[in-house]
């Protein structure tokens, strides 16, 4: 974070929070010219900080009530095994992050369907990739917190 000055961690912040903002609204903010905000933000993404811009959807309104944790155990922890379980892991589509683990389990993965029933379709799906030993799940009862910014 060494290549950041104060303009550049301003940015950072506004856009996390609201990134449909427009240079101009960026550059009335910041007090920068909408030259220099233009400027930093192709910079920004040049050196990897910004690494895509998204919409974050209401996962109720598409019908992806439903978020387990599913914790993942493999019978073995040679690089091949990770990363045969990497490469597959990936391809599913209810599978929003994953992540490899120090501890009990491989690796955590958030999972978001429609319902149990989506899920249960998902769990025997999952337990066709190889070397698994065990699957275990938690389910979100509720939300206390979702959020995507980082402080800087």
């Amino acid at each position: 974070m060494n290549e950041l000055d104060n303009t550049d961690k301003e940015l950072l912040k506004a856009l996390q929070i609201d990134a449909s903002l427009t240079i101009k609204q960026l550059s009335d903010r910041i007090f920068k010219s909408i030259a220099t905000i233009h400027e930093r933000i192709r910079r920004l993404k040049q050196l990897g900080y910004i690494k895509r811009t998204v919409a974050i959807l209401d996962r109720k309104k598409i019908d992806r009530s439903l978020i387990a944790f599913s914790h993942v155990l493999l019978n073995d922890h040679a690089a091949e095994t990770l990363r045969g379980f990497e490469e597959e892991v990936v391809k599913f589509p209810e599978v929003m992050e994953c992540f490899q683990m120090t501890g009990n389990f491989d690796f955590i993965l958030r999972i978001a369907t429609r319902d149990m029933e989506a899920y249960h379709e998902f769990y025997r799906r999952l337990a066709t990739i190889r070397n698994i030993t065990t699957v275990q799940s938690y389910f979100v009862l509720s939300e206390t917190k979702s959020d995507t910014a980082y402080p800087i």
